[in-house]
């Protein structure tokens, strides 16, 4: 018979069981249930969170095991796990326009049943046989679709010799449906980035396995949980974004549990590096959270491409003096790396060359082209229809 020490003894230990039980229970919930958003860390807090990354591989196989957790761990974060590549797309393409060396034409297409993407594809004039594309997402601002700065992009990417589709974020230019800064952003808006993908790759124009993705601040989060995620991606140039401590001050970036799981937590660097090896620019600042670029983010994936010997297919053109835009220099930057990887004239870089064309030209819908009468309408809508997608 045990004595009343042995009793207690025995109650201590299965008490401290349950006890490590339930708080690794509200441990692993509790992971799950963080974001990182904006400045989550100071600067200097991040420069030890990456080391502490770091740490984690030291070989190839580790950084691939690492990626694989990662690139899960964003498919589950998004609730994205049963959206797949290469759906059929029905897109309608309008209202051609043609200036010195391309084309410009208006887009739409239904990336889920009532959600349509907006957008305007650049082409080159005289296209012979298969050519490669890009992808071109937007950040924030006013109009950004419709802006200087992504109508020369892409524009002198077409006049150089690939096909560029630049698209809305949601609650931008044509795509009206729903806010911007919807719970789930984040969620519709890797759907919409995997379905413009879907639409380049089945232009019978280009070829598959050229294609690009470049976008700056928001549109560089795109970028780089696009090329993360979808094998497709040959290239990719995230611009005045990719940071240790800022996650992205948006739902669109940082609203979903992307970077913390119950396995690990992780960073929009070591997210950019899930790309390694195939080409990666990274275009950073003196301005915004991208300014230790040179010092601490660059070496971090550098170290990462070293694995696949890899080291000299990434870069980082860091303008000190600069601040956070797609600016001229930063084009002119993605200009040469899309040029060396996609095999581009560069010769046609010539932004004298490019007629801004007004929102009016570049709108979408239209009298004669008008929104689907199947279009959800309203941030309820969307919000249950992307509820049913998991």
């Amino acid at each position: 018979m045990k004595n009343l020490n042995d009793l207690k003894t025995e109650f201590s230990k299965k008490n401290k069981v349950v006890f490590v039980l339930i708080g690794l229970f509200f441990y692993q919930n509790n992971l799950i249930a963080q974001l990182r958003q904006g400045a989550f860390f100071t600067p200097e807090q991040g420069k030890v969170e990456s080391q502490k990354q770091q740490e984690l591989y030291s070989s190839k196989k580790e950084w691939q095991k690492r990626a694989k957790a990662i690139k899960k761990g964003i498919i589950e974060g998004a609730e994205i796990s049963s959206i797949k590549p290469n759906q059929k797309i029905e897109a309608t393409i309008h209202s051609k326009k043609t200036n010195d060396g391309y084309t410009v034409e208006n887009v739409f297409f239904e990336s889920l049943p009532g959600l349509f993407v907006s957008g305007n594809l650049y082409k080159p004039l005289n296209i012979s046989g298969k050519i490669p594309a890009v992808l071109a997402p937007h950040g924030h601002g006013k109009d950004p679709r419709f802006g200087e700065a992504t109508q020369t992009r892409c524009a002198i990417m077409a006049r150089m010799g690939a096909v560029v589709f630049a698209y809305d974020m949601i609650g931008y230019g044509d795509m009206q449906q729903c806010d911007h800064k919807i719970e789930t952003a984040l969620k519709l808006q890797i759907i919409n980035s995997i379905r413009s993908m879907d639409f380049l790759s089945q232009l019978s124009e280009v070829d598959k396995n050229k294609i690009a993705v470049s976008g700056e601040s928001g549109g560089g989060t795109q970028t780089f949980i696009l090329a993360a995620l979808d094998p497709r991606v040959a290239v990719s140039v995230p611009v005045v974004m990719v940071s240790n401590y800022f996650y992205g001050g948006c739902t669109c970036e940082s609203g979903m549990p992307i970077h913390v799981r119950t396995d690990h937590a992780t960073s929009n660097v070591e997210i950019a590096a899930c790309f390694a090896p195939k080409p990666l620019l990274l275009v950073s600042d003196g301005d915004d959270w991208t300014k230790f670029t040179p010092e601490v983010e660059y070496p971090h994936i550098q170290r990462i491409y070293s694995f696949f010997d890899a080291f000299d297919m990434v870069e980082n053109v860091h303008l000190p003096n600069e601040k956070h835009d797609y600016g001229p220099s930063k084009r002119a930057a993605a200009y040469a790396f899309l040029g060396k990887y996609l095999n581009l004239d560069t010769n046609q870089i010539d932004e004298s060359k490019i007629t801004l064309l007004s929102k009016e030209d570049l709108s979408v819908f239209t009298s004669e082209n008008p929104l689907p009468s199947n279009a959800l309408k309203g941030n309820e809508a969307i919000l249950s229809l992307l509820k049913t997608i998991k």
